[in-house]
Order: structure tokens, then C-alpha cells, then sequence
């Protein structure tokens, strides 16, 4: 029952103009190497900040990861919206699933997480990567998850649709679907649709901030409320040695 939370709402919305869009082109192999850090890497200050976090507290493991993009980066009510969970915040504004995997060993590895609550891939699209292949993406980013975390499961959070990305959204419901898919075939891997309850009539709810993409607190707690009905359940997926 947890395989996936399917997005048939949102998809129904725009299935035409998902119809309507080219054929992708065939995916590229991802690169799973990781970032060598210094003062020109992508992101440095952000992941500066990781590291002095984890210098002035020592990682321990079995705890929730949020990593991602900036909306992940933005929940700054996470510790009073899941305060059962323990949860950690490692999102970094305007990342791509890429740079997730180019960070992962920092990001996750050293945490060594019972689970893994991601959101990214919303930036890809916008930089005008196919659905196809943000998909090609997060797989190969669920491949190193197994590769170094193990059973350790993945809840992945769909695209979320925005006033001001709403001209993507079409691309968007294509790549949650291709997601969803992936999770059907998974047993560490959990879609969690946020997107539709994000939606009235057709267009995104009043949730967002003066840049109307980015959150506000009503849009985080949909987010709270969907995804902690999800985490509420005792028989839901668990990293083997976390309680």
C-alpha cells in the first residue's frame, strides 16, 4: 500500500498537453561521481554550512533527512511540524537532483538516515530537462541510495505546481507519473502526492510568497498534513537496524 500515493488529479488536469509534448530523447547515464568540494563548487557557502553544523553537532544515525531543493531548504517549521521525527534539514536553494547526488555523501551518508524525505527535480524542469530524463536522474539517485544507505526508504515528494512555473506544470504531472511508476516497482520507495491537494479549480491555491513560487506557511502545511498521514502509519517501510 505504500508503493505509491498516486497522482491521477493533478495528472488528469494536463494529460493533453503532456500528450502534446515531443517524444523525450533517450536518457542520459547519470553521473553518480561525487562533488569535490572547495571554495568553486556549486553551492559552497550552503554546504559550508552543513559542515560547520556537523562539526558543532556530531551526526547520528537513524534520523529523518529532508534534502532537496529550496522548498525543502525553506521548511523552517519542520522540528514543530514532525516533532516525533527527529528530522534533520539539508536542503539547498535552486538545487537539481544532480547536485543532491553530487553532495550525497554529505548530505546523507554521514547521517546515515532511516529514511529519506526528498524533493527536487522541480528546478530540472525549469532548466529544461526532459520529464524523461529527471527521472533517469532521481533513478540514478536511488541507486546510490541503495548502493550506500541500504533498504533505507525514500519518500519522494512530487513536483509541486506554482503561479509562477505554471506553464511547466504539464511537465511537471509527466515526470510525478514517471516517479509514481518507479515506485510501483519499489519497495524503498514511496511517492507522496502533494500536488494535487495544492490545486483548486484548476490553478494552484493561494499558498505562496510575493515570488509565487516559494511556500507559505498554509502551503507547508499541506505538505505536513499529507505527508504526516503517510509517516503516522506503524506498518510503513523502515531502515533495518532503526526502530
Amino acid at each position: 500500500m505504500f508503493k505509491s500515493i498516486q497522482p491521477l488529479a493533478l495528472a488528469a488536469l494536463v494529460c493533453g498537453a503532456a500528450q502534446a509534448q515531443p517524444a523525450p530523447e533517450p536518457n542520459p547515464i547519470v553521473s553518480t561521481a561525487p562533488y569535490e568540494f572547495n571554495a568553486e563548487a556549486p553551492f559552497a557557502s550552503e554546504i559550508y554550512n552543513f559542515f560547520v553544523q556537523d562539526a558543532l553537532f556530531e551526526p547520528t544515525a537513524c534520523r529523518t533527512v529532508f534534502t532537496g531543493s529550496s522548498s525543502i531548504r525553506f521548511w523552517l517549521t519542520l522540528d514543530d511540524d514532525f516533532p516525533a521525527l527527529n528530522a534533520l534539514n539539508r536542503g539547498f536553494g535552486g538545487s537539481q537532483i544532480t547536485d543532491v547526488i553530487g553532495y550525497f555523501d554529505i548530505l546523507l551518508t554521514r547521517h546515515q538516515p532511516k529514511e529519506i524525505i526528498f524533493y527536487a527535480g522541480e528546478n530540472d524542469i525549469n532548466a529544461g530537462i526532459s520529464p524523461a530524463d529527471v527521472a533517469a536522474r532521481f533513478d540514478a539517485f536511488m541507486g546510490l541510495k541503495t548502493e550506500k544507505l541500504g533498504d533505507a526508504p525514500g519518500y519522494f515528494l512530487s513536483l509541486k505546481p506554482s503561479v509562477a512555473r505554471f506553464g511547466e506544470l504539464a511537465a511537471q504531472a509527466e515526470t510525478n507519473a514517471l516517479i509514481a511508476d518507479m515506485a510501483n516497482e519499489r519497495d524503498d520507495l514511496i511517492y507522496v502526492d502533494i500536488a494535487t491537494p495544492m490545486m483548486t479549480d484548476g490553478a494552484p491555491k493561494p499558498i505562496f510568497i510575493f515570488d509565487l513560487l516559494h511556500m507559505n506557511l498554509d502551503g507547508y502545511a499541506i505538505w505536513t498534513d499529507v505527508l504526516d498521514d503517510i509517516l503516522a502509519d506503524p506498518d510503513r517501510p523502515k531502515r533495518s537496524g532503526c526502530d
